[in-house]
């Protein structure tokens, strides 16, 4: 019996409440196509309550066409999300080939603790046996300084994608840590191919036109740009649709549907309320106006929106337009490494040459035929597959680090590279160790190798600052460490949001 494919959790919360669209289900078959273009993940910190994990996942139990990733003037929870899309892709397959029945499995981090759904028949999920899985849309939220629209920017293909990072980082870098100062001009300058989609303010609240703020950039990418229109759930989105409409209209904008989604279930409600409080530094009982009224900026099926917007159709359709404008993949990345070519010598011949040093001063004697066979089959392959850059990378940051004095030591799977050895990345004689060197690099992994290099902690500064100065500030960058709450950290804080006394906590 072939295995069924069960998207989701037992997390309740599901459905409208009744008076606003809700009611049962509706069935497949009558689940209009509508792709969510306005999510937010707990990657904007303190604002989003659900993992990127969580969204994907539900995303794809309700049957959406595709999903964007769109946190605040950043692209950090597209990663995660882009993980789990893998998972659920592989755990289908496996299911239709008859595969074993399949329990939680990780899809990040041990530390996210977050999994995806499995296969099995003991849950309420909905059913889908051959679940079309939604398409992952990366973006970001542009938030502006100078004016009061904010913009989703979806990138069309792999230049727009370089457009938007480098936007995200010149407004980082001009702001303190922690922060991203993003202007209208920086937009006009590098928002070339993204879509981009406006959420002003809420037009039956904000006094301020915002038509001129808008114009400025239709006119700068016409065919490019859309008007965002999110339900609020307080009885008054007819209104705020048709003045949506409006707004649309007078400034030659099509105008298209979003949920701005802040959790994948409603009933991440009092997590959300928690989050801004401790984003607001306020208690649970004056949070005043900013709690949220519901649990309806949820992840919504097709049919939902298509009740919210039935006034407003053609809103509904652009989603799916716009999702399938948007061809950009993050498997389209490919690294490209420092030319690391000197005085006119190719950066393979350079590392063979520096690799057959290597083996004079490793071995004053000699080196052994089976290191020699070795170091020839690696060469090889570093050649097929270009990494030759990537090695002389390394083994100029270590040159450096041993010419200062700074202890350094190459770790990991790196020590099963004859190559890292001889270029002194790595100080362990491949002769005392078996070595498996398609752990380390493999054409069929089509990924480049992980090098390790550890730097003594009181000096590691002068080698950052070496590398700052070799390939620039602006070509160069650290990776994010995410800091979790732990259960204690967590339960301090929470209890600081509930007013409980510091004696108490």
């Amino acid at each position: 019996m072939t295995p069924q494919l069960h998207l989701g959790s037992n997390t309740p919360g599901g459905e409208l409440p009744k008076g606003q669209g809700g009611g049962s289900a509706p069935s497949p078959s009558a689940n209009p196509s509508y792709a969510e273009l306005c999510v937010t993940s707990n990657f904007t910190f303190l604002t989003g309550a659900s993992h990127p994990e969580e969204l994907v996942t539900r995303a794809a139990e309700l049957g959406l066409a595709a999903i964007a990733i769109t946190d605040r003037n950043s692209l950090a929870g597209v990663v995660r999300a882009y993980s789990a899309l893998k998972e659920l892709a592989r755990m289908q397959t496996e299911a239709a080939a008859d595969g074993p029945k399949i329990r939680s499995q990780q899809v990040t981090d041990h530390s996210s603790r977050q999994t995806v759904p499995h296969f099995s028949g003991d849950t309420d999920a909905p059913t889908l046996p051959n679940a079309a899985l939604p398409k992952l849309i990366a973006g970001a939220r542009l938030v502006l300084t100078d004016s009061p629209v904010e913009w989703l920017a979806l990138p069309t293909d792999l230049p727009a994608w370089s457009r938007l990072t480098r936007l995200l980082s010149i407004g980082k870098r001009r702001a303190p840590k922690g922060e991203c100062h993003l202007q209208r001009a920086d937009l006009l300058e590098w928002g070339q191919g993204m879509i981009l989609i406006a959420l002003p303010p809420d037009p039956l609240e904000q006094s301020k036109p915002t038509r001129a703020d808008l114009l400025a950039v239709v006119r700068r990418f016409p065919g490019q740009c859309f008007l965002g229109a999110a339900p609020r759930y307080d009885g008054r989105d007819q209104a705020r649709l048709d003045r949506l409409a409006l707004l649309a209209q007078g400034a030659n904008l099509p105008m298209v549907a979003v949920g701005d989604v802040l959790m994948h279930r409603s009933a991440r409600r009092p997590l959300a309320d928690v989050l801004t409080c401790l984003r607001l530094g306020c208690t649970i009982d004056n949070i005043g106006t900013q709690r949220l009224a519901n649990g309806e900026r949820r992840l919504k099926s097709g049919a939902e929106m298509a009740r919210l917007f039935h006034r407003h159709p053609a809103a509904l359709r652009r989603t799916v337009e716009i999702a399938d404008r948007c061809a950009f993949r993050l498997n389209d990345l490919r690294y490209q490494y420092p030319d690391e070519a000197q005085n006119g010598e190719p950066a393979q011949d350079r590392l063979e040459r520096l690799t057959r040093e290597g083996l004079h001063w490793r071995y004053p004697a000699g080196p052994p035929p089976k290191i020699v066979h070795r170091v020839e089959k690696e060469l090889t392959l570093i050649r097929e597959v270009d990494y030759a850059p990537y090695f002389l990378t390394v083994h100029d940051i270590v040159q450096f680090a041993r010419s200062k004095g700074i202890l350094c030591q190459g770790r990991g799977s790196a020590a099963n590279s004859v190559v890292c050895y001889l270029l002194g990345v790595t100080e362990v004689p491949p002769e005392s160790i078996t070595l498996i060197f398609e752990r380390f690099i493999s054409k069929e992994r089509g990924e480049p190798p992980d090098i390790d290099v550890d730097f003594e902690h009181e000096r590691r500064e002068e080698v950052i600052q070496w590398i700052y100065d070799r390939y620039g500030r602006e070509r160069a960058g650290l990776t994010a460490v995410v800091i979790h709450f732990r259960s204690r950290a967590a339960i301090r804080e929470v209890c600081k949001v509930m007013g409980l006394s510091q004696d108490v906590i």
